[in-house]
C-alpha cells in the first residue's frame, strides 16, 4: 500500500509545524487578547475562526493559490495590509475604551469586534506567517510523484490540529486572567494590554514580508 505522504517527509513536516505553531505571532497574540477580553468561550470561537481561514488557504493551495501568490505578490500584500489595518483598528478601540473611562474606571469595558469568529478569520486570512507557510514552507514537503490532494489533506490535518492546540492554549491562558476583570483598575489596565497586544499583532502583519 502506497501512503499519500512519504513518512520521512511527513515526520520532518510535523517537526517544522510544531515549531511554527507554538511561535508567538499574530494568531496566537490575537487568541490571548480575545481570551483576556471575552473569556474562554470566545477564545475558542476565535480559534475556530483562525483555523477556518487556514482551511480556506489549504483549499486555495489545492486550487493552485500558491502559484498565484508567487505570480501576483502585490495582490496578496494588499490583503495583508487591509487585515493588518483592521487588527490595528481593534487595538485602538481597546485603548480608546481604557482612556475615555479614566475618570470612571469602574465602568471601563473593552470592546473588540462583535464576532470573535469573524475577527479570528480576518487575522489569519491576512497573516503573513500563513502566506509564508504556503509559499515557502509547505512546497518542499510535497511529493510531485504522488497525488497532491491526499497530501494536502494530511498536511492540513496536522497543521490545523497543532494550531488548534497551540492557539487554544494561548487563548485559555488569556481567559484565566479575565476572572479578575471585575476589578475596575485591573480591567482598565487590561484594556490597555489588549490594545497593545492587538497593535503588536497588527505590526507583525504589516511589517513581515
Amino acid at each position: 500500500m502506497v501512503l499519500p505522504v512519504d513518512p520521512a517527509r511527513y515526520s520532518a513536516f510535523l517537526v517544522a509545524m510544531a515549531v511554527m505553531a507554538v511561535t508567538p505571532g499574530p494568531a496566537n497574540i490575537f487568541a490571548v487578547a480575545t481570551g483576556v477580553e471575552k473569556g474562554k468561550a470566545a477564545a475558542l470561537v476565535g480559534v475556530a475562526g483562525l483555523n477556518s481561514a487556514t482551511l480556506v488557504w489549504f483549499c486555495g493551495a489545492a486550487l493552485g493559490l500558491g502559484a498565484l501568490v508567487v505570480a501576483f505578490p502585490e495582490a496578496f500584500k494588499v490583503v495583508a495590509v487591509l487585515g493588518g489595518l483592521y487588527v490595528a483598528w481593534l487595538g485602538l478601540k481597546s485603548l480608546w475604551a481604557a482612556w475615555k473611562n479614566e475618570a470612571g474606571a469602574a465602568h471601563a469595558t473593552v470592546k473588540l469586534g462583535q464576532s470573535a469568529f469573524r475577527d479570528g478569520f480576518t487575522v489569519q486570512i491576512a497573516n503573513p506567517k500563513v502566506i509564508l507557510f504556503f509559499t515557502a514552507v509547505l512546497p518542499p514537503f510535497l511529493d510531485v510523484n504522488r497525488p497532491v490532494a491526499p497530501q494536502l489533506v494530511m498536511f492540513a490535518a496536522a497543521t490545523i490540529g497543532m494550531d488548534v492546540m497551540s492557539m487554544s492554549a494561548y487563548g485559555l491562558c488569556g481567559a484565566a486572567l479575565s476572572e479578575r476583570m471585575s476589578e475596575p483598575k485591573f480591567r482598565r489596565g487590561f484594556a490597555v494590554a489588549v490594545g497593545v497586544l492587538l497593535l503588536t499583532a497588527s505590526i507583525l502583519i504589516l511589517t513581515r514580508e
